[in-house]
């Protein structure tokens, strides 16, 4: 099967630009060997290479290019397959961009592909030779610095357990993590994951009960929640809770609940945000707009978390317009090396920006990944990175510091 990549990378700054004709002829012969083939536009600062080939050599020869130290922040564009290739003459071939005036340097660069009808019109592969060539993506291109560059420090230490609830909620606890701002070095909410009692996820507490348990035991665990935060003097930082979205319709009375808990454990409606987990079931679209419009009439702030990673995503930004969205943490892993990602998160921070919703990202477990993100405008963050959830406690921040 003929398997496509395009990465985009930098040029190490110790690495002369003049000895680059000599690598390309190397890896030319080594991509013969392996039967790829492709081009290599250089731009000064920046290399955009296109590999062609079976998928298995493309693969091999890819892994050999992440792994080599004369480039940096390198990009994964494009991952896709096709039935042609587009520059089949040689295993690789260097483009210097800086040798061609800007009017005849895509007709060159055209002049060099096998395949005409593929060249011809709206190949996505032509279009990024042509984005590259033309430079209309530049500001997007976020050079992130080594993530040996950061300590991650953890400041003082954890807040004690709360002591135990006496309220036969022996079957679930719940532990808490905070969302940051790492260079304001503040703590902007604190949410509280169900557990079961073992640790496990929200996935093992909910997977043993009847379906027609699920939501009045999703709602009610929330008293838990509260209770818990008014033990660790959470004070005037805000709170997440996770609900299932059926769950704000199946129970009656379900805001009620909420503002009765949350008043009688000393927290006010405005500290409290309810996250919403946009991949749940959610069948009767109407009630649970009603739900809505009482949380937020009542002070409760909304918030679609696990933003997308299911499909009603977008359809839940128009109709509810949240005050904040959490991205996946699929989207987030490894970001800052996947162009797919980055352009799928750069789209959420603008729509996001245009309706005033602030944008948080989870998960967050690398330097690197946070390094992006902080690049791309997004300042508040959850994840092992800084901290991991703690149960019945407040968990230390690991804040990032320059070496």
């Amino acid at each position: 099967m003929l398997s496509t990549i395009i990465y985009r990378s930098h040029l190490s700054d110790d690495v002369p630009v003049k000895t680059l004709e000599k690598l390309a002829n190397q890896a030319n012969c080594k991509n013969q060997s392996f039967d790829v083939t492709g081009i290599l536009l250089f731009n000064g600062t920046h290399f955009l290479q296109l590999l062609e080939g079976p998928e298995e050599a493309v693969c091999a020869i890819y892994d050999r290019i992440c792994a080599d130290t004369r480039h940096h922040n390198l990009v994964e564009l494009m991952r896709d397959f096709g039935p042609t290739r587009r520059f089949g003459r040689v295993g690789m071939e260097l483009f210097d961009l800086r040798k061609y005036g800007r009017d005849s340097v895509l007709q060159a660069v055209l002049d060099k592909g096998t395949s005409k009808y593929q060249l011809t019109y709206n190949d996505r592969a032509l279009q990024f030779l042509r984005t590259f060539v033309e430079a209309r993506e530049r500001e997007n291109y976020f050079e992130i610095p080594s993530a040996d560059l950061w300590d991650f420090i953890q400041e003082g230490k954890e807040e004690p357990e709360a002591a135990p609830l006496d309220e036969g909620t022996e079957d679930y606890c719940f532990a808490f993590q905070p969302i940051i701002d790492p260079f304001a070095r503040q703590i902007v909410s604190y949410e509280a994951l169900i557990r079961t009692v073992e640790g496990g996820s929200p996935d093992d507490y909910f997977a043993p009960l009847p379906r027609e348990d699920v939501y009045k035991a999703d709602l009610r665990s929330k008293a838990s929640a509260f209770a818990l935060a008014r033990k660790l003097n959470i004070q005037q930082q805000s709170l997440s809770i996770n609900l299932l979205p059926m769950s704000l319709v199946s129970e009656p009375d379900a805001v009620e609940f909420l503002l009765q808990q949350i008043l009688a454990n000393g927290l006010v409606p405005e500290q409290v945000v309810v996250e919403v987990t946009e991949n749940d079931d959610l069948s009767r679209v109407e009630e649970f707009e009603r739900a809505i419009r009482k949380l937020k009439a009542a002070g409760i702030s909304f918030a679609i978390d696990d933003f997308g990673a299911g499909f009603a995503g977008l359809s839940l930004l128009s109709r509810f317009q949240p005050d904040r969205v959490k991205i996946n943490r699929d989207i987030i892993s490894d970001i800052h090396k996947n162009g797919p990602k980055q352009a799928i998160v750069l789209g959420i921070i603008k729509s996001c920006s245009s309706l005033e919703i602030a944008v948080i990202a989870v998960g967050v477990e690398k330097p690197e990944e946070w390094m992006w993100l902080e690049a791309a405008g997004i300042s508040h963050f959850q994840g092992f990175l800084f901290a991991r959830p703690r149960i019945k406690g407040l968990p230390a921040v690991a804040w990032p510091e320059p070496r």
